[in-house]
């Protein structure tokens, strides 16, 4: 299968005639084929094939995730595969009455529904080759079956992907919980005034109530469209069926946390230097710790960053960064100026240790959407 640098080349050589002449391992004859037939054949290859390159440049552009774009090249690779001269021969677009047809609801489609979309107009155009290609090109036919059942899969899993990492790149505010009496009720107090993005940070020594207590959070956030982190433990984030994992510095690499957890759970990463901000990214991490900001009790003894790193962290990175460590509403005026207006923050003591943890939260989230 050629891939796109060697078809381009090849087509440069060869011409667009030669390269299918020579890349296609069967041939059809277009004798006795209805013509009408034949330019149905071209129009909905094109269509997967285009369908499937939409959804492809989201999963390499949008999502950044490599074995979505392989599985989706390979699709539409096969396709081109099949794409025979006598289709496009065919091909008459000046008689085609419904050329350029569109419908107004294309125009306000958000990114879900631009893929989504577009994997459902690849999937009805690879049924109407199956059922039209049975009975002159049976090798189309089969190879679009297995397209279209591969294709499925694949959209689950983008669409999932796409979701988790949209949600987390609208959010500003992080919260992080501490082993305060209430927990339930402080985290769903929290939740209530808007916050959408919940770490479990457990001090719990034993496995079980660990466990209890990440389920009753999960609980939490799913009722209320919030998306759940474990912290440090890939085995309770999956037993727990959590949105993702964050890692420390000393916790599991996360090529082996993804290699667990799969291509469609989010990871984040501990850092505390511009140096392991570039590793979390060329990991394929999916957001990062920036801190601490401030000496803090949630990590004693470790030695606090300063605003520094959050300035150089605003300049490089180019997945979502949380600044963190002592993070509360007097801070975030000099948070927002270091670190741009578009600055997210993780807190614990501030919403977990206050008074009225919905007020803190909400004047939280008031403050960086003002910022």
């Amino acid at each position: 299968i050629l891939t796109d640098e060697g078809y381009a080349k090849a087509e440069s050589i060869l011409g667009v005639e030669d390269l299918f002449n020579a890349a296609d391992p069967w041939t059809i004859s277009s004798e006795g084929v209805d013509p009408a037939v034949l330019r149905l054949l071209d129009a909905n290859l094109d269509r997967a094939r285009e369908g499937l390159r939409v959804a492809e440049d989201w999963a390499r552009f949008g999502l950044d995730h490599r074995d979505l774009v392989e599985g989706l090249k390979d699709l539409r690779q096969q396709l081109g595969r099949c794409h025979l001269p006598c289709y496009r021969q065919a091909r008459h677009t000046a008689t085609d009455s419904a050329a350029g047809l569109a419908h107004p609801a294309q125009q306000q489609r958000s990114d879900a529904t631009v893929v989504a979309a577009n994997c459902a107009r690849a999937q009805e155009a690879l049924r109407v080759l199956e059922e039209f290609g049975r009975s002159c090109d049976p090798e189309l036919a089969r190879v679009a079956e297995h397209c279209r059942y591969r294709l499925y899969d694949l959209e689950t899993r983008l669409l999932a992907d796409q979701s988790r990492r949209q949600r987390l790149a609208a959010e500003r505010l992080y919260l992080i919980t501490s082993p305060v009496p209430q927990l339930l009720a402080v985290v769903e107090q929290a939740l209530q005034a808007g916050v959408k993005l919940v770490q479990h940070r457990s001090k719990l020594t034993d496995d079980l109530p660990r466990y209890q207590e990440a389920v009753a959070l999960r609980d939490l956030c799913a009722a209320h469209g919030a998306l759940f982190i474990v912290n440090d433990r890939v085995d309770l984030a999956l037993a727990v069926e959590a949105d993702g994992v964050h890692l420390g510095q000393g916790d599991l690499p996360p090529a082996q946390a993804r290699r667990l957890l799969g291509p469609d759970h989010l990871i984040g990463r501990s850092t505390h230097a511009p140096e392991q901000l570039q590793q979390a990214m060329a990991d394929g991490c999916d957001y990062a710790g920036v801190g601490p900001l401030q000496a803090t009790p949630t990590k004693p003894g470790r030695e606090p960053v300063g605003l520094d790193y959050l300035r150089q962290a605003a300049q490089i990175a180019t997945i979502p960064h949380y600044a963190i460590g002592g993070v509360d509403a007097q801070l975030l005026p000099a948070l927002l100026e270091a670190g741009g207006p578009h600055c997210r923050v993780a807190v614990v003591r501030a919403v977990m240790e206050a008074a009225d943890p919905a007020a803190a939260a909400r004047q939280l989230l008031e403050l960086l959407a003002d910022g």
